[in-house]
């Protein structure tokens, strides 16, 4: 099975910047991609940004010019950079790994903007 572990939230003022990690142990090589989700109180979950196994990228079109995902294989991590943060993006974010398993998710880390 699949384990993740989100790190690096916090408490950041308006227009700053976070990157968050994610790092992945136990049956990693049948992993299809990783996205990065975040859910914020009354809101529904979102899709913020994935990379695929073949390197493709998506991001939400509220966070495409400001937010990077990346994966680094040789370290088992992936990275989520959030630059320009403004007071929407404050969310528990959460990485999510997709392999012929199933879908596996971490616990999720907080990010808080200050305005």
């Amino acid at each position: 099975q699949v384990h993740l572990v989100e790190s690096g939230g916090g408490l950041v003022q308006l227009g700053g910047s976070l990157r968050l990690s994610c790092t992945i142990t136990g049956s990693t090589a049948n992993i299809n991609a990783i996205a990065w989700y975040r859910q914020a109180p009354g809101k529904q979950r979102e899709l913020v940004a994935s990379i695929s196994s073949g390197g493709k990228t998506y991001y939400a079109e509220s966070v495409k010019g400001r937010f990077t995902i990346t994966s680094d294989n040789a370290k088992n991590m992936n990275y989520l950079q959030m630059n320009s943060l403004i007071p929407e993006d404050t969310a528990a974010y959460l990485c999510e790994a997709v392999s012929w398993q199933g879908d596996y998710w971490g616990q999720g880390t907080q990010v808080t903007i200050s305005s």
